[in-house]
C-alpha cells in the first residue's frame, strides 16, 4: 500500500536549491482510525522540512493524507509511515513531522519523527 500512497504525492523543483530554508505545512484536520476500537483519531500534523531538489505540491499532500481516513493504524505507525513516504519521494536535507493527536479518555499524544540526510 505504501507505493500506492506514495504515487499520490507530486513534487516540483525547488526554486532555491542552493539555500537552506524551512518549509512548514500544517494540516489541522488529519484523521485515521484506531485499529483496536475502530474509533476515529484526529490530529494536527506539522511538517517542517528543508528541501533539496524537490518540494511537495500541497494539493497532492492533502489527497495523500486523506488516504488514512479509514486506515486502522496506531499513532506511532502513521506518523512514521508518512515521514518515510515523504522522505522517499522528496529526499529532503532534513524533515520533521509532529503529529499532535486530540485527547481521548483524558490523554493526548504527540508523536515526533525526524529525518536528517547524510551530506
Amino acid at each position: 500500500m505504501s507505493e500506492e500512497r506514495r504515487s499520490i504525492l507530486e513534487t516540483f523543483e525547488n526554486p532555491h536549491p542552493n539555500r537552506d530554508y524551512s518549509i512548514e505545512i500544517v494540516a489541522p484536520e488529519f484523521t485515521s482510525v484506531c485499529p483496536i476500537t475502530g474509533q476515529p483519531d484526529f490530529a494536527t500534523l506539522t511538517l517542517t522540512y528543508t528541501a533539496d531538489a524537490k518540494c511537495v505540491e500541497l494539493k497532492s499532500y492533502k489527497m495523500y493524507l486523506q488516504n488514512f481516513r479509514q486506515a486502522g493504524i496506531f499513532y506511532e505507525d502513521v506518523t512514521n509511515c508518512i515521514l518515510d513516504d515523504l522522505v522517499s519521494v522528496l529526499a529532503p536535507r532534513a524533515m520533521k513531522l509532529v503529529a499532535s493527536f486530540t485527547p481521548r479518555g483524558g490523554i493526548s499524544s504527540t508523536i515526533t519523527a525526524v529525518h536528517e540526510a547524510n551530506r
